[in-house]
């Protein structure tokens, strides 16, 4: 039975990485609430750090701009409510109408409430 529990748990966690990143390409600002802690905190390869509302902004008004998003390597550890994924990122880029290409090892952090699993915390580092 243990077993069954946590490949669903692992679904369910595969499930929210993915709608996290349908909405980081089509951002929906009710969705991305409901995806989202309040306490999220998100960070950049660059150092930049950003809070939910900060994060949902730069999605929103395009200034961050996701056209495409491949994720590789993934790899999901749960550890009774808090999940951690890690990811390879490969995507087209259009901040600020400028194009461009990121690839960044990912961490996220995501924590498992009433309302499902919410992303807590992420981390950008480039690929060496």
């Amino acid at each position: 039975m243990i077993v069954n529990f946590s490949f669903a748990q692992k679904n369910e966690v595969e499930n929210a990485v993915n709608k996290l990143t349908e909405l980081m390409i089509t951002p929906d600002s009710l969705a991305l609430d409901k995806l989202i802690s309040n306490n999220l905190s998100y960070g950049h390869s660059s150092g930049k750090i950003e809070t939910k509302q900060q994060f949902m902004q730069s999605l929103l008004s395009g200034s961050s701009d996701f056209i495409d998003i491949n994720l590789t390597d993934q790899t999901v550890t749960i550890q009774n409510k808090t999940a951690l994924v890690r990811h390879t990122l490969n995507a087209k880029t259009n901040d600020k109408n400028v194009p461009g290409n990121v690839k960044l090892n990912i961490l996220l952090v995501w924590s498992k409430e009433k309302a499902g699993w919410k992303l807590l915390g992420r981390q950008a580092v480039k690929v060496p």
